[in-house]
């Protein structure tokens, strides 16, 4: 690795604004983006998938390598990722730092701990909980009603046992027993806020909007009104800095906040995108999950509310994947089956499809593995071609930066030649329910979107109070358009079923929950964190 000032003079900061973090990592400094106000911005590309199979699908690698891939055919650019959550870095999906030659580095200390986001995120979201609880013994001034305590505990560690507790059981005067639950750190709405603030002013105004309970009379209770918002913004006040290291060709990388795109909003920070595009010609930028979340909530979310106009769109897919998709099983992915593929071409086309919707250009880039048949890639290439969309081959894992030119010079000539005609798939001025109908039918494919009692309830208070014209955060499962993670390919005629709403009046949209998710997943059978350990050398082993 590079001394992290070194990578920091490719995109032309100045060691001034740089707050270390050790030789590789450092903080950037929150007068840097102020000083870039006379920069042009440069293009935003993102990179977004099909829904994820067992068999992977290479989004974040294909970020990272194309990102590298720039530099080589002489573009200033930079990867702008997501920081990994300790969830799945211990559990099923392991390290998210790319793969092969296309990762982001010090990938032990990023999949770690990195510069502690995540513990002051924990931190600050569990300062209110605590608060919470401290109000009603001391009296409760509020006239909190402990029946309709809307704010959880989160933790950044996979734990099913903590799904649903019962607090308050210590026998002193004035605590009476409740129920709480946790959620992983990353489905915070303090997450989502950090990643939504423009600067401490506006984080500080989006947490006072927090409702965290209602009182006896169901009029909501605030963050503000319990006097949380300082002290919540003081444990943020390093974390709303973006961080900053290097791919593993050297080539800059931004990474902050970490949302997941199934349960959250899925994307990283205003704030380190908007450093990207005043640093950089190109920003190449990831979401997560498939492009029906983590894509969707980009358009939608993050860039109506950060102001931005993305420019061109890379959807990875794999041969594994589709195959997965037409009805192949796990261990059969490696033999040519031309007939899965085309009917798993159905997941592809219906992606495709979507990312016209918000107007933008596109190359599909093709994940290659050395199971990949050339008949195989010829339909997928000549399917693609019957759809107006180009396929790169791309092999960033084995060949890095290299593997992944081709890519580069198509996601130039889409740049260069076609311009986005980019809008949103709804106005936030629409009812909460034709949203959520839009995002349903038009997105999943679905014929119908059923609402439990209690979303309609739900939905109903939130229009009482007022935060109806807001966008919609859907939290569904990733591994299928509809909410059963069991109808592959693209599903047709089936129910999205709205269990429940939830405001999250201070990030700024309604999360809307679909079907059987979790906002705490659970561990596997074999977790990661079994071979993970440190050697006799002292290093971090067994992260993948």
């Amino acid at each position: 690795m590079e001394p992290i000032a070194k990578v920091a003079e490719k995109l032309g900061i100045a060691e001034d604004f740089l707050e270390y973090c050790g030789r590789h990592k450092a903080k950037l400094s929150r007068r840097l983006l102020k000083s870039l106000d006379g920069n042009k911005d440069g293009k935003l590309v993102l990179v977004t998938a099909i829904n994820p199979t067992p068999a992977g699908e290479g989004k974040t690698t294909t970020t990272i390598g194309l990102s590298q891939a720039l530099w080589k055919i002489n573009k200033k650019a930079v990867a702008v990722l997501r920081e990994p959550s300790l969830g799945p870095c211990m559990g099923m999906k392991g390290g998210a730092t790319g793969g092969g030659y296309s990762q982001v580095l010090p990938m032990t200390e990023i999949n770690l701990h990195f510069t502690g986001d995540m513990h002051a995120i924990t931190s600050s979201h569990n300062l209110l909980s605590a608060l919470i609880d401290n109000h009603v013994y001391h009296g409760n001034k509020l006239r909190i009603d402990i029946t309709r305590i809307l704010w959880p505990r989160v933790m950044d560690i996979n734990d099913r046992g903590l799904r649903k507790i019962i607090v308050g059981l210590d026998g002193l005067d004035h605590v009476i027993p409740r129920k709480d639950n946790f959620m992983i750190t990353v489905a915070s709405e303090v997450m989502a806020i950090l990643c939504l603030s423009k600067n401490i002013t506006d984080l500080k105004e989006k947490l006072s909007k927090i409702v965290a309970a209602y009182d006896i009379d169901g009029n909501p209770i605030t963050a503000k009104d319990l006097n949380a918002v300082g002290a919540m913004a003081a444990l943020l006040y390093d974390a709303i800095k973006p961080n900053l290291v290097q791919t593993i060709e050297h080539t800059p990388a931004i990474i902050h906040g970490g949302p997941f795109a199934n349960i959250a909003h899925g994307c990283n920070s205003i704030r380190a995108t908007k450093l990207g595009v005043k640093l950089a010609d190109i920003v190449v930028t990831e979401a997560g999950f498939g492009a029906d979340l983590g894509a969707e909530k980009f358009f939608d979310i993050k860039c109506r509310l950060g102001g931005f106009r993305p420019d061109a769109v890379v959807l990875v897919a794999t041969i594994r994947a589709l195959k997965y998709n037409g009805g192949v099983k796990k261990d059969n992915l490696k033999v040519e089956n031309l007939e899965a593929l085309k009917k798993g071409f159905s997941n592809l086309e219906k992606h495709i499809q979507n990312i016209g919707l918000f107007g933008m250009p596109l190359v599909v880039a093709l994940n290659t593995f050395d199971t990949d048949t050339q008949a195989e890639i010829d339909l997928l290439i000549k399917e693609c071609g019957k759809m107006g969309v180009e396929v790169s081959l791309s092999e960033v894992w084995k060949k890095g930066g290299e593997g992944g030119i081709d890519l580069a010079q198509k996601v130039v000539k889409i740049l260069e030649t076609k311009p986005s005609d980019f809008k949103f798939l709804y106005e936030v001025e629409d009812t909460i329910d034709n949203k959520i109908n839009t995002i349903a039918k038009k997105i999943y494919g679905a014929k119908t979107v059923i609402f439990s009692p209690r979303a309609k309830e739900q939905m109903k208070k939130i229009e009482d109070m007022g935060y109806a014209n807001i966008p919609i955060c859907v939290a569904k499962t990733p591994y299928s358009f509809s909410d059963n993670p069991e109808l592959l390919g693209c599903p047709k005629d089936f129910e999205i079923n709205i269990r429940s709403l939830k405001l999250s009046a201070g990030a700024g949209f309604i999360v809307a929950y679909a079907g059987d998710i979790m906002t705490m997943p659970g561990l596997p059978s074999r977790p990661a964190a079994f071979d993970i350990d440190i050697d006799e050398n002292n290093r971090v082993v067994g992260i993948i």
